[in-house]
């Protein structure tokens, strides 16, 4: 089968595609911290959309450095 951008991932392709634990992207799916959708009760996830999140992860986008911002000022 030929890999294109509108592949979709199961959790364990997507933990090694990241190189993380089963249990880690488990976690981010359930938190909706990483793109996701469940199909039968399992997760999925668009390979174009991991991608999407990879580059915005990379890039410090500024919603997550006013996040980490806050939350700097939440532990004082």
């Amino acid at each position: 089968m030929a890999q294109s951008d509108g592949d979709i991932l199961t959790l364990d392709e997507v933990a090694a595609y990241l190189k993380a634990g089963k249990r880690t992207i488990y976690r981010l799916a359930a938190g909706g911290e990483i793109p996701a959708f469940k199909l039968g009760g399992t997760w999925r996830f668009s390979r174009s959309d991991i991608e999407s999140w990879i580059k915005q992860q990379s890039a410090g986008s500024p919603e997550r450095a006013v996040s980490k911002a806050l939350n700097k000022g939440d532990r004082k």
